[in-house]
Formats: C-alpha cells, structure tokens, sequence
C-alpha cells in the first residue's frame, strides 16, 4: 500500500468502506475508485461475496424448515465473513475470501 486512494482517504480505510454496507459499499466503492488496485479488490470481493451470499441465503429461506437453517447458519457465516473482511482490509493484507477472493484478484490484475 502506497498511501492514499483516489477517494482521498488512505487505502486501508476505503478498503474497510467497501465491506461497511455490504455488496452496496462494495458497488459504490469500485466504480469510485480509479487508481488503487487494493481497494478495488476488496470493494471487488466484497460485492461479488455480498451479492452472492444475499441470493443464497434469500432462496435457501424460501425452503421451509431444512432451508431455514441453512439460511441462518450462512448468515453467521455472512456476518463472520463481514469482520473479517473489515479487519483485515483496515489491517492493509489483500486477504482472500474462498472463491470470490480469487475471482477478484484475477479482475484486478486484468
């Protein structure tokens, strides 16, 4: 990390935005940002994982009982997820989610 992004706050702070709101910080924050490549993965990571987990754990809590469960445990996992993304980005590591994290970094680099 080199300093500040093109938000004009310090890189590990808009990285730690991008997770604040879930897949619509993660949104608002990579199409704001131009310039640094390590916010824009985890603006990048936190949109895709955001998004993805809200259309999972929205369909599995469709499904009565059985789905219920699953809904609630992925989203302690949701929530798990969310911390340390924060955390982590504030902490200045390009730390990847399992799947997504990957996904994003190839993005970034292209």
């Amino acid at each position: 990390m080199d300093g500040r992004s093109s938000l004009n706050l310090s890189e590990n702070v808009a990285a730690l935005i991008a997770y604040l709101f879930g897949w619509l910080s993660g949104l608002v924050v990579f199409l704001l940002e131009k310039e640094s490549r390590f916010v824009r993965f985890h603006a990048l990571q936190s949109l895709v994982f955001f998004a993805s987990m809200s259309v999972i754990i929205g369909i599995l809590g469709r499904i009565p009982v059985i789905g219920w469960i699953f809904a609630a445990a992925g989203g302690i996992l949701t929530f798990g997820f969310w911390i340390i993304g924060m955390v982590k980005a504030y902490q200045g590591e390009p730390y990847r989610f399992p799947i997504v994290g990957d996904f994003a970094a190839r993005q970034i680099r292209e």
